[in-house]
Protein backbone atom coordinates (compact mmCIF):
# COMPACT_ATOMS: atom_id res chain seq x y z
CA UNK A 1 0.00 0.00 0.00
CA UNK A 2 2.94 2.30 0.72
CA UNK A 3 4.33 1.69 -2.78
CA UNK A 4 0.94 2.49 -4.36
CA UNK A 5 0.57 5.60 -2.16
CA UNK A 6 4.03 6.76 -3.23
CA UNK A 7 3.15 6.29 -6.89
CA UNK A 8 -0.12 8.20 -6.53
CA UNK A 9 1.55 10.97 -4.55
CA UNK A 10 4.43 11.34 -6.98
CA UNK A 11 2.25 11.31 -10.09
CA UNK A 12 -0.86 13.05 -8.63
CA UNK A 13 -3.76 10.74 -7.77
CA UNK A 14 -6.54 12.94 -9.12
CA UNK A 15 -6.05 12.10 -12.81
CA UNK A 16 -5.79 8.40 -11.92
CA UNK A 17 -9.12 8.47 -10.10
CA UNK A 18 -10.72 10.32 -13.00
CA UNK A 19 -9.48 7.54 -15.30
CA UNK A 20 -11.09 4.95 -12.99
CA UNK A 21 -14.46 6.56 -13.63
CA UNK A 22 -14.11 5.81 -17.35
CA UNK A 23 -13.97 2.04 -16.84
CA UNK A 24 -17.05 0.37 -18.30
CA UNK A 25 -18.48 -2.31 -15.96
CA UNK A 26 -19.14 -4.82 -18.75
CA UNK A 27 -15.44 -4.86 -19.69
CA UNK A 28 -14.41 -5.21 -16.05
CA UNK A 29 -16.84 -8.10 -15.54
CA UNK A 30 -15.56 -9.81 -18.69
CA UNK A 31 -12.00 -9.55 -17.38
CA UNK A 32 -13.07 -11.14 -14.07
CA UNK A 33 -14.79 -13.97 -15.94
CA UNK A 34 -11.67 -14.62 -18.03
CA UNK A 35 -9.48 -14.61 -14.93
CA UNK A 36 -11.72 -17.13 -13.16
CA UNK A 37 -11.81 -19.31 -16.28
CA UNK A 38 -8.02 -19.20 -16.31
CA UNK A 39 -7.94 -20.62 -12.78
CA UNK A 40 -10.05 -23.57 -13.92
CA UNK A 41 -7.44 -24.09 -16.64
CA UNK A 42 -4.77 -24.01 -13.93
CA UNK A 43 -6.62 -26.71 -12.01
CA UNK A 44 -6.63 -29.00 -15.04
CA UNK A 45 -2.92 -28.39 -15.60
CA UNK A 46 -2.20 -29.24 -11.96
CA UNK A 47 -4.29 -32.42 -12.19
CA UNK A 48 -2.22 -33.59 -15.18
CA UNK A 49 1.03 -32.91 -13.33
CA UNK A 50 -0.13 -34.65 -10.15
CA UNK A 51 -1.17 -37.73 -12.15
CA UNK A 52 2.42 -38.13 -13.37
CA UNK A 53 3.37 -38.75 -9.71
CA UNK A 54 0.40 -41.12 -9.26
CA UNK A 55 -1.48 -38.60 -7.12
CA UNK A 56 -5.02 -38.82 -8.40
CA UNK A 57 -8.19 -36.94 -7.63
CA UNK A 58 -11.37 -35.77 -9.23
CA UNK A 59 -11.26 -32.65 -11.36
CA UNK A 60 -13.62 -30.71 -9.12
CA UNK A 61 -11.25 -31.39 -6.18
CA UNK A 62 -8.36 -29.77 -8.03
CA UNK A 63 -10.63 -26.87 -8.97
CA UNK A 64 -11.67 -26.41 -5.34
CA UNK A 65 -8.08 -26.57 -4.08
CA UNK A 66 -6.96 -24.11 -6.77
CA UNK A 67 -9.60 -21.61 -5.70
CA UNK A 68 -8.67 -22.12 -2.04
CA UNK A 69 -5.10 -21.25 -3.01
CA UNK A 70 -6.27 -18.20 -4.97
CA UNK A 71 -8.24 -17.00 -1.93
CA UNK A 72 -5.25 -17.59 0.36
CA UNK A 73 -3.02 -15.50 -1.91
CA UNK A 74 -5.12 -12.44 -1.07
CA UNK A 75 -3.58 -12.38 2.41
CA UNK A 76 0.07 -13.36 1.99
CA UNK A 77 2.98 -11.92 -0.03
CA UNK A 78 3.63 -13.45 -3.43
CA UNK A 79 2.14 -16.81 -4.37
CA UNK A 80 3.76 -19.00 -1.71
CA UNK A 81 0.80 -19.07 0.68
CA UNK A 82 -1.59 -20.36 -1.96
CA UNK A 83 0.90 -23.03 -3.02
CA UNK A 84 1.28 -24.21 0.57
CA UNK A 85 -2.50 -24.41 0.93
CA UNK A 86 -2.85 -26.41 -2.29
CA UNK A 87 -0.14 -28.84 -1.16
CA UNK A 88 -1.84 -29.46 2.17
CA UNK A 89 -5.31 -29.90 0.71
CA UNK A 90 -4.06 -32.38 -1.89
CA UNK A 91 -1.40 -34.25 0.04
CA UNK A 92 -2.53 -34.55 3.63
CA UNK A 93 -5.71 -36.61 3.09
CA UNK A 94 -3.75 -38.97 0.82
CA UNK A 95 -0.67 -39.18 3.06
CA UNK A 96 1.32 -38.06 -0.01
CA UNK A 97 2.65 -34.68 1.11
CA UNK A 98 5.98 -35.08 -0.67
CA UNK A 99 4.35 -35.84 -4.00
CA UNK A 100 1.72 -33.13 -3.47
CA UNK A 101 4.40 -30.51 -2.82
CA UNK A 102 6.33 -31.74 -5.87
CA UNK A 103 3.21 -31.45 -8.05
CA UNK A 104 2.63 -27.87 -6.89
CA UNK A 105 6.29 -26.99 -7.46
CA UNK A 106 6.06 -28.55 -10.93
CA UNK A 107 2.85 -26.62 -11.57
CA UNK A 108 4.59 -23.37 -10.66
CA UNK A 109 7.67 -24.26 -12.73
CA UNK A 110 5.58 -25.19 -15.77
CA UNK A 111 3.68 -21.95 -15.37
CA UNK A 112 6.94 -20.02 -15.40
CA UNK A 113 8.14 -21.93 -18.46
CA UNK A 114 5.00 -20.99 -20.33
CA UNK A 115 5.35 -17.41 -19.10
CA UNK A 116 8.99 -17.12 -20.22
CA UNK A 117 8.36 -18.76 -23.58
CA UNK A 118 5.34 -16.61 -24.37
CA UNK A 119 7.20 -13.44 -23.36
CA UNK A 120 10.17 -14.42 -25.54
CA UNK A 121 7.96 -15.23 -28.52
CA UNK A 122 6.08 -11.97 -28.12
CA UNK A 123 9.33 -10.02 -27.81
CA UNK A 124 10.59 -11.64 -31.00
CA UNK A 125 7.51 -11.40 -33.18
CA UNK A 126 5.10 -8.87 -31.62
CA UNK A 127 7.31 -5.95 -30.64
CA UNK A 128 5.27 -3.39 -32.54
CA UNK A 129 5.35 -0.90 -29.63
CA UNK A 130 8.33 -0.90 -29.81
CA UNK A 131 9.96 -1.57 -26.48
CA UNK A 132 13.68 -0.81 -26.22
CA UNK A 133 16.32 -3.48 -26.64
CA UNK A 134 17.15 -3.17 -22.92
CA UNK A 135 13.81 -4.90 -22.26
CA UNK A 136 13.52 -7.10 -25.35
CA UNK A 137 16.98 -8.69 -25.25
CA UNK A 138 16.79 -9.93 -21.61
CA UNK A 139 13.27 -11.23 -22.23
CA UNK A 140 14.41 -13.30 -25.21
CA UNK A 141 17.49 -14.46 -23.27
CA UNK A 142 15.40 -15.67 -20.32
CA UNK A 143 13.11 -17.54 -22.71
CA UNK A 144 16.09 -19.18 -24.39
CA UNK A 145 17.58 -20.20 -21.01
CA UNK A 146 14.21 -21.65 -19.97
CA UNK A 147 14.11 -23.68 -23.18
CA UNK A 148 17.67 -24.89 -22.61
CA UNK A 149 16.82 -25.94 -19.06
CA UNK A 150 13.78 -27.84 -20.31
CA UNK A 151 15.83 -29.70 -22.94
CA UNK A 152 18.56 -30.48 -20.39
CA UNK A 153 16.18 -31.87 -17.76
CA UNK A 154 16.96 -35.57 -18.50
CA UNK A 155 20.64 -34.80 -17.88
CA UNK A 156 19.79 -33.06 -14.62
CA UNK A 157 17.78 -36.12 -13.57
CA UNK A 158 20.84 -38.33 -14.01
CA UNK A 159 22.82 -36.05 -11.69
CA UNK A 160 20.39 -36.34 -8.78
CA UNK A 161 22.21 -39.29 -7.21
CA UNK A 162 25.38 -37.19 -6.94
CA UNK A 163 23.74 -34.51 -4.81
CA UNK A 164 23.64 -34.33 -0.97
CA UNK A 165 21.09 -36.60 0.65
CA UNK A 166 18.36 -34.00 1.45
CA UNK A 167 18.50 -32.66 -2.11
CA UNK A 168 18.68 -36.21 -3.47
CA UNK A 169 15.50 -37.20 -1.65
CA UNK A 170 13.63 -34.14 -2.93
CA UNK A 171 15.04 -34.67 -6.40
CA UNK A 172 13.84 -38.24 -6.40
CA UNK A 173 10.24 -37.06 -6.06
CA UNK A 174 10.45 -34.67 -9.03
CA UNK A 175 12.58 -37.06 -11.10
CA UNK A 176 9.60 -38.31 -13.20
CA UNK A 177 9.17 -34.79 -14.55
CA UNK A 178 12.86 -34.52 -15.38
CA UNK A 179 13.21 -37.97 -16.94
CA UNK A 180 10.25 -37.49 -19.27
CA UNK A 181 10.02 -33.79 -20.23
CA UNK A 182 7.69 -34.59 -23.12
CA UNK A 183 4.95 -35.31 -20.55
CA UNK A 184 5.12 -31.61 -19.69
CA UNK A 185 4.32 -30.37 -23.18
CA UNK A 186 0.54 -30.30 -22.68
CA UNK A 187 0.83 -28.54 -19.28
CA UNK A 188 3.22 -26.01 -20.82
CA UNK A 189 0.78 -25.42 -23.69
CA UNK A 190 -1.93 -24.84 -21.08
CA UNK A 191 0.38 -22.35 -19.35
CA UNK A 192 0.85 -20.42 -22.58
CA UNK A 193 -2.92 -20.45 -23.13
CA UNK A 194 -3.41 -19.18 -19.57
CA UNK A 195 -0.95 -16.30 -19.98
CA UNK A 196 -2.59 -15.37 -23.27
CA UNK A 197 -5.97 -15.37 -21.51
CA UNK A 198 -4.61 -13.03 -18.82
CA UNK A 199 -3.23 -10.72 -21.50
CA UNK A 200 -6.63 -10.64 -23.22
CA UNK A 201 -8.32 -9.94 -19.87
CA UNK A 202 -6.04 -6.96 -19.24
CA UNK A 203 -6.62 -5.78 -22.79
CA UNK A 204 -10.35 -5.76 -21.97
CA UNK A 205 -9.69 -3.67 -18.86
CA UNK A 206 -7.71 -1.21 -20.99
CA UNK A 207 -10.46 -1.15 -23.64
CA UNK A 208 -12.96 -0.40 -20.88
CA UNK A 209 -10.85 2.64 -20.01
CA UNK A 210 -10.90 3.73 -23.63
CA UNK A 211 -7.17 3.17 -24.13
CA UNK A 212 -6.14 2.71 -27.75
CA UNK A 213 -3.53 -0.02 -27.47
CA UNK A 214 -3.11 -3.19 -29.56
CA UNK A 215 -3.59 -6.66 -28.08
CA UNK A 216 -0.03 -7.54 -29.11
CA UNK A 217 1.26 -4.93 -26.63
CA UNK A 218 -0.46 -6.74 -23.76
CA UNK A 219 0.76 -10.16 -24.92
CA UNK A 220 4.25 -8.65 -24.78
CA UNK A 221 4.10 -6.59 -21.57
CA UNK A 222 1.79 -8.59 -19.32
CA UNK A 223 4.02 -11.72 -19.06
CA UNK A 224 7.03 -9.53 -18.22
CA UNK A 225 5.05 -7.64 -15.56
CA UNK A 226 3.70 -10.92 -14.15
CA UNK A 227 7.23 -12.22 -13.63
CA UNK A 228 8.08 -9.12 -11.60
CA UNK A 229 4.77 -9.12 -9.68
CA UNK A 230 5.15 -12.80 -8.71
CA UNK A 231 8.11 -12.00 -6.46
CA UNK A 232 7.11 -12.44 -2.78
CA UNK A 233 7.44 -8.77 -1.87
CA UNK A 234 3.85 -7.51 -1.53
CA UNK A 235 0.30 -8.87 -1.35
CA UNK A 236 -0.54 -10.17 -4.84
CA UNK A 237 2.18 -7.94 -6.29
CA UNK A 238 0.40 -4.73 -5.23
CA UNK A 239 2.60 -1.75 -6.08
CA UNK A 240 5.20 -3.87 -7.85
CA UNK A 241 2.86 -4.54 -10.77
CA UNK A 242 1.86 -0.88 -11.04
CA UNK A 243 5.55 0.09 -11.13
CA UNK A 244 6.21 -2.48 -13.86
CA UNK A 245 3.21 -1.22 -15.85
CA UNK A 246 4.43 2.35 -15.46
CA UNK A 247 7.79 1.42 -16.97
CA UNK A 248 6.70 -1.04 -19.67
CA UNK A 249 3.58 0.67 -20.93
CA UNK A 250 5.26 4.03 -20.56
CA UNK A 251 7.97 2.85 -22.94
CA UNK A 252 5.21 1.90 -25.37
CA UNK A 253 3.72 5.37 -25.27
CA UNK A 254 0.87 4.94 -22.76
CA UNK A 255 0.59 7.81 -20.30
CA UNK A 256 1.76 7.33 -16.74
CA UNK A 257 -1.69 8.00 -15.25
CA UNK A 258 -3.28 5.48 -17.62
CA UNK A 259 -0.60 2.87 -16.78
CA UNK A 260 -1.09 3.28 -13.02
CA UNK A 261 -4.87 3.17 -13.37
CA UNK A 262 -4.62 0.03 -15.51
CA UNK A 263 -2.42 -1.70 -12.93
CA UNK A 264 -4.71 -0.81 -10.04
CA UNK A 265 -7.81 -1.91 -11.96
CA UNK A 266 -6.14 -5.23 -12.75
CA UNK A 267 -5.38 -5.62 -9.06
CA UNK A 268 -9.10 -5.05 -8.44
CA UNK A 269 -9.89 -7.79 -10.98
CA UNK A 270 -7.64 -10.18 -9.05
CA UNK A 271 -9.22 -9.21 -5.73
CA UNK A 272 -12.75 -9.79 -7.00
CA UNK A 273 -11.70 -13.07 -8.64
CA UNK A 274 -9.83 -14.16 -5.53
CA UNK A 275 -12.89 -13.52 -3.38
CA UNK A 276 -14.77 -16.10 -5.44
CA UNK A 277 -12.34 -18.58 -3.88
CA UNK A 278 -13.95 -17.92 -0.51
CA UNK A 279 -16.79 -20.22 -1.60
CA UNK A 280 -14.35 -23.10 -2.08
CA UNK A 281 -12.55 -22.14 1.15
CA UNK A 282 -15.79 -22.40 3.16
CA UNK A 283 -17.30 -25.45 1.46
CA UNK A 284 -14.17 -27.61 1.08
CA UNK A 285 -13.53 -29.80 4.16
CA UNK A 286 -10.36 -28.98 6.05
CA UNK A 287 -7.63 -31.46 5.10
CA UNK A 288 -6.92 -34.18 7.65
CA UNK A 289 -4.46 -37.04 7.46
CA UNK A 290 -5.83 -40.32 6.18
CA UNK A 291 -5.59 -43.41 8.36
CA UNK A 292 -5.52 -45.58 5.23
CA UNK A 293 -1.98 -46.93 4.81
CA UNK A 294 -2.56 -47.29 1.09
CA UNK A 295 -2.73 -43.50 0.82
CA UNK A 296 -6.31 -43.39 -0.43
CA UNK A 297 -8.58 -40.54 0.51
CA UNK A 298 -10.27 -41.11 3.85
CA UNK A 299 -14.07 -40.93 3.76
CA UNK A 300 -14.34 -40.13 7.44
Amino acid sequence: MAVVAALLWHYDARPVFRIFARERPAYFASAVALYVAGQVLCAYRWQLLAAILKVHGRFFEFVAYTFVGMFTNLFVPGLLGGDVARSIYLGRPRNRMGEAVASVVADRAVGLLGLFWLAALAATFLNYAPLPSSVIAPTILVGALALAGYLASPLLARLIHLMPRPIRRAGGIVAPYLHHPTTLLIPIALSIALQTTLAVAQYLVAAGLGLDAPLSLFVLCVPIANVVASLPLTLNGLGIRESAYLVLFGMAGIGKDDAIALGLLWFAVMIVSGLTGSIAFVTTPAPSASTNPAGKVSRS
